[in-house]
């Protein structure tokens, strides 16, 4: 019924059904990754009023601790969780317990899935830093390089009055700075790839 990947590796749909309504993948070597898409197969869909909490687990001496990572259901089948980042102090102890499958080894964490109702999963809270942004990294990168920009071309402002004559240098004022930076966001905004032309 679900399938999981990992960027540079084979897709998953070997979960293991460790009770009626959860579903458990293990991820091999989770330290080198930072993204894991869980998905429907789209054989079996969710029952009615049904869908599924995506959890993640570290491995942990003292008993597993889930993490909610966010939801699947019939009309959004698929979502990518970020899990580079994520902590292993947080989380809850949750019905997948130490039911889940047995991990073989201190590097392979688990990503399970939970049968719920709708009702149910619309009250849960994932956990703080699971959501990928739905911000192009090339949009966030271009953002990132326009405030660094700005910020450093402000930070040389002065006034008139504090001005010494030099020959060499050459003045801009930073109205003109401003201005073009409030242009070039406008043009981001309206068509991220103007600047190919």
């Amino acid at each position: 019924m679900f399938g999981c990947l990992v960027a540079g590796r084979l897709v998953q749909t070997d979960a293991v059904q460790v009770s009626a309504d959860k579903f458990v993948f293990n991820l091999p070597d989770y330290e080198s990754v930072n993204h894991v898409v869980v998905f429907m197969l789209g054989t079996v869909p969710f029952p009615d009023g049904m869908g599924g909490a995506v959890y993640f687990s570290f491995p942990a001496a003292g008993g597993q601790v889930w993490q909610l990572l966010g939801f699947i259901t019939n009309d959004k089948p698929s979502a990518i969780f970020k899990i580079s980042g994520l902590k292993k102090d947080e989380g809850v102890a949750h019905p997948f317990g130490m039911t889940a499958a047995p991990q073989a080894a201190p590097s392979v964490a688990q990503v399970g899935v939970s049968v719920e109702a709708l009702g149910q999963l619309a009250q849960q809270t994932p956990v703080s830093g699971a959501a990928v942004s739905t911000v192009d990294s090339f949009m966030q990168f271009t953002q990132k390089m326009l405030d660094s920009l700005f910020n450093f071309a402000s930070s040389f402002a002065v006034s008139q009055a504090q001005m010494t004559p030099n020959p060499t240098e050459t003045f801009i004022p930073s109205s003109c700075v401003l201005k073009w930076y409030e242009n070039f966001q406008r043009r981001m905004a309206q068509n991220p790839n103007f600047w190919k032309n």
